[in-house]
């Protein structure tokens, strides 16, 4: 024999074995009705999550499903339906209508639609669901009413039986003769139905109290007595067995509620001798014990794999909240954050389920979040096909106009056109890629034919312009050679004979055009200084002469010194009115810079013209 006070048996048991009678094993039992009843629906739980979780993780809920999920709870009898498959059904229906009402406003308000103008609407199949729901759970709950009405009255009927055996104990004096009354009140209050959970152990212990002062104030012969005992005790010893077998079931949950059956059963046996009451019961209290302590173990370890499984989906949800959707910007990026998100569905899915408190909200939390990312991708993918579109219309108008100029001769004019369409090509954002080679390719065709056709006519163009490009350095060259120490007439001569011939050389190719020019006009201007100023001071020597010979005569030195001022100051209007006007002009462009050169190049002689004039008033004020 077990030791009842051993990890494993309840406190209640401990508690009864201070009173060692067959009668307590009301208080004994490892689980009331209710517990019963807890365990059925631990097991109902897991098996009606999985089925609502795979169903929702699969998309396979739609309002068919629902609707003929409502039709079969609505053919059931209201015995057969359970509260919390009706909870769970009402629960999925309120959830697929909530984002059924969400899409139908999303679409709404992307038809340009305002949001607040939005009404909620439901269709006939959602009336017909919520309808059978409704009448479901009114058959429901009268079948309750009728179902505690019915277990108060077996309440009331074993009272009154446990009454009339305690009335029946108490006539010492008849009890021998009340015995056969005694055993059909026994019948019959075995046969009575369920009372509430509430009362359940109580009424039972009352009836055994009743049973066992009838039996100890029974005076009938020993030998009924005897055989009534035995038989008692037989029909316990096979419970007995068959509680210390459950010890090896493999299935806890179908232990447990067997237990429960045994227990129903013992509780209907009358008692056994007084000597091995004990004895018995601690036997059966102990098995019952190994069944318990294997129950608690395994609801204990499904609470931690609950609780590991619910940090696990906490955690990937977090992993998933984290992800940072708004900036993606290709298809590559959003599919490669497709597979990041299906990667945490995959993860999803190989962990058990939470706590039944947890789990329907982390669910809906994690579905939240898938469900955003993916209408978020459509709603990039929508509005990318129709960028798309917009980008291949464009691109298609640039081939179609590549292909229709691809044949002109203007080459300069048609070269601009197709550099222009070949930059605004870039501008244009992409094209899908079932179009995007085929426009692509087109666009490429017809500029390739343009320039090789371009480049043919004009392959004997490009060499006479290279010729000239070769004369014209040898210009320059010839430019620089010129002896300035020689007459300025012979000078001048040789430089108007190298312009004029300058003149008569053709275009140079476009891109060295500037370039060389550039070099021509700085060689000119070289020389044109170098031979004004061997003018200037051979003007100098000359206007000195002129002083010198009127030396003394002070009215012209005077006329003369008035006429250079007059020069003087037209000089220094012509030099505002050329720094003004290069105020207005622009280096921006090549024709404005070289205009640019060449008001400077006036301005910088006029400023020289000024100061030959101010030395000669100075040579005039020497001599007066």
């Amino acid at each position: 024999m077990c030791d009842p006070s051993a990890v494993g048996c309840p406190a209640e048991e401990q508690a009864l074995k201070q009173t060692p009678v067959d009668g307590a094993i009301e208080n004994a039992t490892v689980g009331t009705s209710e517990s019963v009843a807890d365990a059925e629906a631990l097991a109902e739980e897991e098996m009606t999550d999985a089925v609502v979780e795979q169903a929702s993780a699969d998309n396979e809920v739609t309002i068919e499903s629902l609707l003929a999920r409502a039709k079969d709870l609505a053919e059931k009898s209201p015995a057969d339906v359970s509260g919390d498959e009706l909870r769970r059904l009402r629960q999925a229906y309120v959830t697929f209508h909530k984002n059924e009402v969400e899409l139908a406003r999303q679409s709404w308000i992307e038809a340009g639609n305002d949001a607040d103008a939005f009404a909620e609407s439901k269709s006939e199949t959602d009336n017909e669901i919520e309808k059978l729901l409704n009448l479901v759970r009114e058959r429901k709950a009268a079948y309750a009413a009728e179902l505690e009405a019915k277990k108060a009255d077996n309440l009331a009927r074993k009272n009154a039986i446990i009454e009339e055996i305690i009335a029946l104990a108490e006539d010492t004096d008849n009890v021998n003769r009340t015995f056969v009354r005694y055993r059909e009140l026994q019948d019959e209050f075995n046969s009575i139905g369920e009372v509430a959970a509430t009362e359940d152990t109580g009424v039972w212990k009352r009836f055994q109290d009743a049973r066992e002062r009838y039996s100890d104030n029974l005076k009938i012969n020993k030998e009924l007595r005897d055989y009534d005992f035995k038989k008692n005790l037989d029909s316990k010893q096979l419970l007995l067995n068959e509680a210390e077998a459950l010890a090896g079931e493999d299935d806890v949950i179908t232990a447990y509620r067997r237990l429960q059956e045994l227990h129903d059963k013992w509780r209907q046996i009358g008692p056994v001798a007084k000597e091995i009451r004990d004895e018995i019961w601690d036997k059966f209290k102990c098995a019952s014990a190994e069944v318990n302590k294997r129950y608690q173990a395994h609801f204990e370890a499904r609470k931690a794999r609950e609780a590991e499984n619910e940090a696990g989906k906490i955690a990937i949800c977090e992993r998933v909240e984290a992800l940072d959707y708004s900036a993606l910007k290709s298809f590559n990026a959003w599919d490669a954050m497709t597979k990041t998100i299906i990667e945490a569905q995959a993860d999803w899915k190989k962990l058990g389920f939470a706590s039944r408190k947890m789990n329907n909200q982390l669910f809906a939390r994690f579905r939240s979040v898938c469900d955003k990312f993916f209408a978020a991708k459509a709603e990039f993918f929508a509005n990318t096909r129709d960028e798309h579109a917009k980008n291949f219309a464009a691109k298609t108008a640039l081939a179609d106009k590549a292909e229709a100029l691809k044949d002109s001769t203007d080459w300069r004019k048609t070269t601009d056109e197709f550099v222009a369409m070949q930059k605004e090509w870039k501008t244009i954002g992409t094209v899908g890629k079932k179009n995007s080679d085929a426009v692509w390719q087109r666009f490429l065709a017809a500029c390739d034919y343009f320039f090789e056709q371009k480049k043919k006519a004009t392959s004997g163009v490009r060499q006479t312009e290279n010729a000239n490009l070769k004369a014209k350095r040898d210009v320059i060259d010839r430019l620089g050679k010129i002896d300035l120490q020689q007459p300025r007439e012979d000078a001048l001569a040789q430089l108007h004979a190298l312009q004029d011939e300058w003149q008569q050389i053709g275009h140079v190719p476009f891109r060295e055009k500037d370039k060389v020019y550039d070099a021509y006009r700085a060689k000119v201007n070289e020389l044109r200084d170098a031979l004004n100023v061997r003018e200037n001071r051979a003007r100098m020597d000359r206007f000195e002469s002129t002083v010198a010979e009127i030396e003394g005569d002070a009215n012209k030195l005077y006329r003369e010194r008035e006429r250079l001022l007059r020069i003087a100051e037209a000089k220094r209007n012509e030099l505002r009115t050329y720094e003004n006007n290069l105020g207005f002009l622009s280096s921006k462009s090549k024709t404005g810079d070289s205009m640019l050169r060449e008001f400077q190049r006036k301005i910088d002689r006029i400023k020289s013209d000024l100061d030959a004039i101010g030395e000669k008033v100075s040579i005039i004020d020497s001599k007066l």
